[in-house]
């Protein structure tokens, strides 16, 4: 299922993949609801697993995968006739034999869809193409000659393309006997509504802080700062472990420092920051920049039009929030700019602006919207 010369693209980087996480937590709604459809008889064969990015939809995936691997269908219950009792939970001992051949990657009954490796570019291709579908096609067609259940995760669903989309239709219009699909997907919207019809939905939600300080832990990841990471991640384990592996707690605060300096901007500090975040290489760096600076937009629309400005995120922001975000007028202002910055954003990367060039406009443009708030 993996090769271990090539990364995996459903795997986020400082944490165990998802076929390895033993704890889902904080959605025990979403497992609750699979488990009483399993129960029930009520098993369909194509599941669409929504939510926000990170909060656990590839590991709920993985342990309803490795649940039906390891549970017998029902077989008429005991020995004297007594209904068998509905398991109450997807935990799958980890010495099971099914648990261990998913654990190596070896499980021959369980395909996961994914972006394949391009062995031409030496990287992962951008998309899910209709080759992929296609190999899992004879898959199914080779593994239904051992009977029993199979499994199909498409992680996520979302970056499939057209092709690749149209062939997977088929095979739920179509459903070989005994296979269930687990599709993930972080903006089902993208997806063909015709697949969406086709599969129920188990819709996962954002983790409370303590939540996600208990994933993160379980992760193997420091918490740090909880209720800033909290407050940053929007209750994602994935966004919380992407802020910690690349500094997002300090590089957030540094963009507060600088804005606290307005309206005297402090440019050599300025100049500092759009190169510390616009060096050569880094380009995991620049998009978690450009992320932290749409969230501080966003944080002083929201501050404005509801007069809230915590927790916190870094220190002095909720002060810095109420000066530049003071009234609902403000907030609608800093709204519109948050679109039309995340646009050029957009636009700049795209014509492979420089990124020091682009992160510097962008600070100087906020700088001239929070001079004009403050004289209004």
């Amino acid at each position: 299922m993996s090769d271990p010369d090539h990364p995996e693209p459903d795997r986020i980087e400082g944490a165990p993949h998802p076929r390895d996480t033993v704890r889902l937590i904080g959605q025990g709604a979403a497992e609750a609801s699979f488990l009483d459809a399993h129960s029930a008889g009520r098993l369909h064969h194509a599941w669409l697993l929504t939510g926000p990015r990170g909060v656990g939809k590839a590991t709920l995936a993985w342990r309803i995968a490795r649940f039906l691997l390891a549970t017998p269908e029902d077989d008429g219950g005991s020995l004297f006739g007594d209904p068998a009792p509905a398991p109450a939970t997807l935990d799958i001992a980890p010495d099971h034999p099914v648990a261990r051949r998913i654990h190596a990657g070896s499980e021959p009954r369980l395909f996961p869809l994914r972006r394949a490796w391009d062995a031409d570019k030496k990287r992962l291709k951008s998309v899910i193409t209709v080759d992929e579908v296609r190999r899992m096609k004879s898959f199914l067609q080779l593994s239904a000659t051992d009977g029993g259940r199979r499994a199909v995760i498409v992680d996520p669903a979302d970056e499939m393309n057209i092709a690749a989309a149209n062939a997977l239709l088929k095979m739920l219009e179509e459903p070989p006997h005994g296979v269930t699909f687990l599709l993930i997907s972080h903006q089902p919207s993208r997806l063909l509504p015709t697949i969406r019809s086709r599969c129920r939905e188990l819709r996962l939600t954002t983790l409370a802080p303590d939540a996600l300080t208990e994933a993160m832990q379980a992760a193997g990841a420091e918490a740090g700062n909880g209720t800033a990471l909290a407050t940053l991640a929007g209750g994602s384990v994935g966004e919380a472990m992407r802020l910690t592996n690349l500094d997002g707690l300090e590089t957030y605060a540094a963009i507060v420092k600088l804005f606290a300096t307005i309206p005297r901007l402090d440019r050599p500090q300025a100049l500092k920051l759009a190169d510390s975040a616009a060096q050569r290489g880094a380009e995991e760096k620049l998009s978690l920049f450009l992320d932290l600076m749409d969230l501080f937009l966003a944080r002083l629309a929201r501050a404005g039009a509801t007069g809230m400005t915590g927790p916190e995120a870094a220190p002095g922001e909720a002060q810095l929030l109420a000066r530049l975000a003071p009234h609902a007028t403000a907030g609608r202002r800093w709204a519109e700019l948050q679109q039309s910055l995340g646009a050029r954003a957009r636009h700049g990367r795209a014509v492979n602006l420089d990124p020091a060039a682009l992160i510097l406009d962008m600070v100087l443009k906020i700088d001239e919207a929070a001079r004009d708030t403050l004289a209004a």
